[in-house]
């Protein structure tokens, strides 16, 4: 597994498992699966509404704690200094966690206008070492620029919505000018057609791999932080097996060139 550093000096795994859209009655099966094949990454969210399931897989685990990294992320009701401490609150008694290592404002809410003061609570939680990194979740450009204009703690994430058919390129070099390490969700697309392209097939049957296995190979290469998400146990086992090649630079520039700006989830600039 690759490590990666954030700009705080804490240590990440680049690939981790993405809890999205698994009920909480199947999340805690589903993330046992993934640390039982080697992943100690896990991602979760308010909105998911299954921190419950996934603080059991990890307390129950016998993985000692310091090995694993778990990722929650604050919702877009609950932006607003003192609604974002009470929202943290929550979210550690479900996961059943002293500390969470990565705390993310899930979305800018840019029309709500308190993502700055909603950032502020999360310096402060961070101050009092609730959490080992915090970070933000969508944002764009305009949005960033903003809060780094405010804000004592440069993010140590951005996580986006980033595949092959939506690279992101501005955002990627918006975060590298600011040590920002840029987090993939839906890395492979939702499996929206991307995996069914013949390039695909093409570049993973060299090295044995699936479509999916060389764009998570793509993502690796290019640095990212990655978590697909899965509850089938083949596929979740089948997701972290990409540390076993390489693709050439011919492969990586063929992938990035299916680039077309086609997002699939809500445009940040208008969600709310």
């Amino acid at each position: 597994m690759n490590i990666i550093t954030l700009n705080n000096g804490v240590t990440m795994p680049q690939l981790g498992f993405g809890s999205w859209r698994v009920p909480d009655d199947e999340a805690e099966r589903a993330v046992r699966v993934a640390l039982d094949a080697g992943y100690r990454s896990i991602d979760t969210a308010k909105l998911y509404r299954n921190e419950e399931g996934v603080g059991r897989a990890v307390r129950e685990s016998g993985i000692p704690r310091d090995e694993l990294f778990v990722t929650t992320k604050l919702w877009n009701r609950d932006h607003g200094h003192d609604n974002a401490l009470r929202a943290f609150d929550a979210s550690v008694e479900r996961l059943g966690l002293d500390v969470v290592d990565l705390y993310l404002i899930h979305w800018p809410c840019p029309a709500q206008g308190r993502y700055v003061e909603t950032w502020k609570a999360l310096e402060r939680l961070y101050a009092d070492g609730r959490v080992r990194a915090i970070g933000v979740s969508n944002f764009t450009a305009e949005t960033l620029d903003r809060l780094l204009a405010e804000a004592e703690v440069v993010p140590a994430v951005n996580q986006i919505e980033l595949h092959p058919q939506l690279g992101q390129a501005e955002m990627r070099a918006v975060g590298a000018k600011h040590g920002i390490v840029t987090e993939a969700w839906s890395p492979l697309g939702q499996g929206q057609g991307l995996l069914d392209l013949p390039l695909l097939a093409e570049i993973g049957g060299r090295y044995g791999k699936s479509p999916a296995q060389a764009v998570l190979r793509w993502h690796i290469q290019l640095g990212h932080l990655v978590i697909p998400k899965s509850v089938t146990p083949a596929r979740i086992r089948e997701n972290i097996e990409v540390f076993d090649f390489a693709l050439d630079q011919e492969e990586m520039d063929a992938i990035t060139a299916l680039d077309s700006g086609r997002r699939l989830g809500p445009d940040p600039v208008t969600f709310d």
